[in-house]
């Protein structure tokens, strides 16, 4: 329930008014969940949330996020879960922060990562990449764009892999591909989603509707097109592909293990959450792609640095 409304037959629009509100105002919910017998009932203050895109691997005791994956062979571990306004900015801080502690290696997550802003994507791409093309765009009826990298901001100097999978799409199939074709990391994991289209909204009946045109679609820097057209085989160039002897598919047990995992790890370790994580299992639960992509890393440091 909202504020004492029940929700369960409430549309999603009128849920999502009725816990907006004005910042510093109060709302109380109450959640059914799994294995509770009672509702958990939580009165929360509004806030300007400001959604994180850039996690870590673990929350420090700070619940600042801890970016070394692992401290020994000091290999770093971002995951960016979409693509917004601050991605790069966040992400910048975040290898800062590495670079300072020495860092060897660094896995790049772009699981389950839906896209974002071009913009962004090109410039998260761009701090991996010295020159060369990032991205292009081509259409039947439009002039080519084209996008370069620049050397100014590049971090360079250690081996990177980028994790995807199939809901990987977008924004973050276009760094996939950048840094495979500049062969800057390893693409672990599934063959991505295949949505490399370029759309242009047309407003009509002054704001009342709008027509969605695509007219163009993304082409990686070796030209190998990224969109899965309607028509598009199996054995077509579309998507990003991992790296061969790379290719971990998790089924949906795999799948639904590595949300839970997430989740826990997710957990804010001060104040009060208002759904506690579950319990974590009898044995810890093993990112077998995340772990290739460490094996890999640990296989290019010669020597674990002092």
């Amino acid at each position: 329930s909202i504020d004492g409304r029940p929700a369960e037959q409430m549309k999603l629009d009128d849920a999502v008014k009725a816990l907006k509100g004005e910042p510093g105002s109060s709302v109380t919910v109450s959640v059914a969940r799994l294995g509770s017998r009672e509702p958990i009932v939580r009165k929360l203050t509004r806030e300007m949330v400001h959604v994180e895109t850039v996690l870590g691997e673990r929350r420090g005791t700070d619940d600042r996020w801890d970016f070394m994956l692992d401290p020994q062979k000091r290999i770093g571990y971002i995951r960016v879960s979409s693509f917004s306004r601050d991605t790069a900015r966040d992400l910048r801080q975040a290898l800062d922060r590495l670079t300072e502690a020495k860092l060897q290696g660094l896995v790049l997550d772009l699981r389950f990562n839906p896209g974002g802003l071009l913009s962004s994507a090109i410039e998260v791409a761009d701090m991996f990449v010295a020159d060369g093309r990032i991205v292009s765009t081509q259409g039947r009826n439009v002039p080519e764009h084209v996008w370069d990298a620049e050397r100014p901001g590049t971090y360079e100097g250690f081996p990177m892999v980028v994790l995807v999978n199939r809901f990987s799409a977008s924004a973050s199939e276009i760094v996939a591909a950048c840094l495979q074709d500049h062969k800057r990391a390893v693409i672990v994991g599934e063959r991505t989603w295949g949505k490399g289209s370029v759309q242009n909204v047309i407003e009509l009946e002054e704001g009342k509707s709008a027509l969605k045109l695509t007219t163009s679609s993304y082409q990686r820097p070796s030209g190998k097109n990224i969109h899965r057209f309607p028509d598009a085989k199996d054995t077509d160039d579309w998507g990003v592909r991992p790296d061969e002897g790379y290719d971990l598919r998790l089924n949906d047990r795999d799948m639904a293990n590595l949300f839970d995992d997430r989740q826990r790890r997710d957990v804010l370790n001060t104040g009060e959450s208002v759904i506690e994580a579950p319990a974590s299992p009898a044995r810890p639960y093993v990112d077998r792609q995340l772990a290739k992509a460490v094996e890999y890393l640990a296989g290019q440091i010669k020597e674990s640095p002092e």
